[in-house]
C-alpha cells in the first residue's frame, strides 16, 4: 500500500483529521470543543478503518495547536509513527489568485493570511495546522486546497455586486463556497450519469451549511453563497439571503453592533431561528410541532426558488443532484423540493434509492454522496506528482 495522505479540515472549534489511501479511510479523528468555555473541555474521538474506537475522551488542549500536538504525539505512539506521504488542508478562502491547489510555502501562507479579512471566522483556524505541521515536520509536504477555487470559472457578470468599482478592486465580490464538495460531485457524475456530467446540472449541497451550484459540463456557472457563507438559502443556524436594509435597521434601531449581528446571523437564525426548536433537520422532521413543519417548508421553498434562478442562469435544466447530510438522507426534504420544481419537468419516485427520476421526467434527479476528503487527497497526489492510491478513481 502506498503511504497514505493525511487530510486536515480545521473549523472554528473542531479539527477533522483523516488518513486515506485513495478513498479508503484508514483512520479518522475528530478534535472537538477547542477554545470553548465548556466545562467539559476539549475532547477527541479516533476510529480505525472499520469504525472501531481507538480513543474517546478528554484531551489536555486549550486550542487548535494543543489538540494537534496531542494528536500527532498519539499517532507517533500508536500508529507506527506518523508517516503520511503528504498532508492536504481544506482552506476556506483562496480569493481571486489562489484558484488551484498549492504546495505550501512561506509565500502561499502569506497569501492565505492576507485573506483573513475576507474569512475571519475560518481562515485563522485553517492556517493553524499548516503552521504547526511546518514547524513539527519541516520535511513533510503540505498542499492547501481552497473551497472557493471551483467557482473561479464563473463570469465577471456573475461575480460582481452592483457597487462602485473600488469595492470590487478591494475584493468585495461573489466567491462561492463548498467548492471541494462540488468538484467531487463533478468528478463522479461521468461514471454515474454522463448526460448530467456534460449537461446543465444543479447540485444541492444540503447540510448544516447549505448551498446550490449551477454547473455546465462540470464547471461552476453560478452558486448561492457569495462574499461569505451566509448568503443564499437558509441553513442550520445561518440566515441565508437577507435584505441589507434589515441589517441597517438592526444597527440603528436596536443599536446592535457587529458582534451581536454576527451572532444573530451565523448562530441564531436559519432553521433554528425559524422553528425556535432546533437547527438540525432530523429534529424538525421528527417533531410534530407546527413551527418545525413551517421551518422545513420554508427551507424547501427557498431551495426550489433558487433552483428556478439557477436554471435561468443555465438556460434550462438537465439534472438535479442532492448531496451532503440533508441532501443524502432526508427523503421528505428531497421530495418536497422536487414537488415545488415540477414546473421544470422534475418527476421522481420518492421511494427510489440513488436514482430518483421517473422515466417520464425531463430532468434526471440523483443522490450522490460527497467526499471532500477524497477530493483533497486526490489534489495532493496530483499537485505533488505522487502515485494515486487505490482505488484509482473517485
Amino acid at each position: 500500500m502506498d503511504a497514505p495522505i493525511a487530510v486536515v479540515n480545521a473549523g472554528s472549534s473542531t479539527v477533522k483529521f483523516s488518513l486515506l489511501n485513495g478513498e479508503k479511510r484508514l483512520l479518522a479523528a475528530l478534535l472537538d470543543r477547542l477554545g470553548s468555555k465548556s466545562a467539559h473541555g476539549a475532547c477527541a474521538s479516533l476510529r480505525d478503518a472499520e469504525g472501531s474506537t481507538l480513543f474517546q475522551g478528554p484531551i489536555p488542549a486549550e486550542n487548535h495547536e494543543d489538540a494537534l500536538v496531542w494528536l500527532f504525539d498519539w499517532l507517533a505512539r500508536n500508529n507506527g509513527g506518523f508517516k503520511p506521504a503528504a498532508v492536504g488542508h481544506r482552506v476556506v478562502h483562496g480569493g481571486d489568485s489562489l484558484i488551484r491547489p498549492e504546495p505550501v510555502t512561506d509565500e502561499v501562507v502569506g497569501r492565505i493570511e492576507a485573506l483573513i479579512p475576507l474569512a475571519p471566522l475560518h481562515q485563522p483556524h485553517n492556517l493553524a495546522p499548516i503552521r504547526l505541521l511546518a514547524a513539527k515536520f519541516p520535511d513533510l509536504p503540505q498542499v492547501a486546497c481552497f473551497d472557493t477555487a471551483f467557482h473561479a470559472t464563473q463570469s465577471a457578470v456573475e461575480r460582481r455586486f452592483a457597487l462602485p468599482g473600488e469595492y470590487e478592486a478591494a475584493g468585495i465580490r461573489r466567491y462561492g463556497f463548498h467548492g471541494l464538495s462540488y468538484e467531487y460531485i463533478a468528478a463522479r457524475l461521468p461514471e454515474i450519469d454522463p448526460a448530467a456530467a456534460e449537461g446543465r446540472t444543479i447540485v444541492c449541497h444540503l447540510g448544516n451549511g447549505a448551498s446550490l451550484c449551477a454547473m455546465r459540463a462540470g464547471r461552476s456557472v453560478a452558486t448561492t453563497m457569495s462574499f461569505t457563507a451566509l448568503d443564499g438559502i437558509p441553513m442550520g443556524t445561518r440566515c441565508g439571503a437577507i435584505d441589507p436594509g434589515v441589517l441597517l435597521h438592526l444597527m440603528t434601531q436596536p443599536g446592535m453592533d457587529a458582534v451581536a449581528l454576527s451572532d444573530l446571523l451565523y448562530k441564531r437564525s436559519g432553521l433554528l431561528g425559524l422553528s425556535g426548536l432546533s437547527g438540525d433537520m432530523r429534529d424538525l422532521l421528527a417533531s410534530d410541532k407546527p413551527e418545525a413543519a413551517e421551518a422545513v417548508e420554508y427551507f424547501c421553498y427557498r431551495i426550489a426558488r433558487e433552483i428556478g434562478s439557477l436554471s435561468a442562469a443555465l438556460g434550462g435544466l438537465d439534472a438535479l443532484v442532492f448531496t451532503a447530510g440533508i441532501g443524502e438522507h432526508a427523503a421528505p426534504v428531497r421530495t418536497r423540493i422536487c414537488q415545488l420544481s415540477a414546473w421544470l419537468g422534475v418527476a421522481i419516485d420518492p421511494a427510489a434509492g440513488r436514482i430518483l427520476h421517473t422515466p417520464d421526467s425531463r430532468v434526471h434527479v440523483l443522490v450522490v454522496p460527497t467526499n471532500e476528503e477524497a477530493m483533497i487527497a486526490r489534489h495532493v497526489r496530483q499537485t505533488l506528482g505522487l502515485a494515486q492510491g487505490s482505488p484509482q478513481s473517485l
